[in-house]
């Protein structure tokens, strides 16, 4: 089961190219994620909340660290009004992290995705900055989104 984020691009987001900047495509999975995975008292644009098991606030007691990005651009994404539907799922859940991957979609016609991205998270104790394991409630809500791993193209 995926979870779709829409998050809207800012006009600042395009480069020389009138195409959207590898940089802030980062931004955006950034953007995606963090409404995904954080707790909020807000609505959250009717985003599926059942991933949502992180206090973002300070002094919460975990800290969500990134551990790597790989991204695989397959076509330019130019500016829309539309937002973007960022599909985000869980490609693999080990001890202390976690790998969330994505799919980007824009409005145009085409069914394929403008990208594909991988994200492996780390769980930090904030008191001891050290890793910790994902709790038997966490482990057993985010399964419920496990799917295979996004199949990255241009891989040697």
């Amino acid at each position: 089961m995926r979870v779709h984020a829409p998050v809207h691009l800012r006009w600042g987001d395009l480069d020389a190219y009138n195409h959207v900047n590898n940089v802030e495509l980062l931004r955006v999975l950034e953007e995606a994620r963090v409404r995904v995975f954080w707790r909020s008292k807000d609505e959250g644009d009717g985003i599926d909340q059942g991933m949502a098991l992180i206090e973002a606030e300070p002094g919460s007691e975990t800290l969500t660290l990134v551990a790597r990005h790989e991204v695989e651009y397959r076509k330019p994404i130019p500016y829309q009004r539309a937002p973007l539907d960022i599909q985000l799922w869980i490609g693999r859940l080990g001890g202390a992290s976690l790998d969330v991957h994505y799919e980007v979609f824009t409005q145009d016609d085409d069914a394929a995705p403008a990208a594909c991205a991988a994200s492996t998270i780390v769980l930090v104790d904030a008191s001891s900055g050290s890793p910790r394991r994902i709790r038997d409630d966490e482990r057993r809500a985010w399964e419920r989104y496990a799917e295979a791993p996004v199949t990255f193209t241009g891989r040697r």
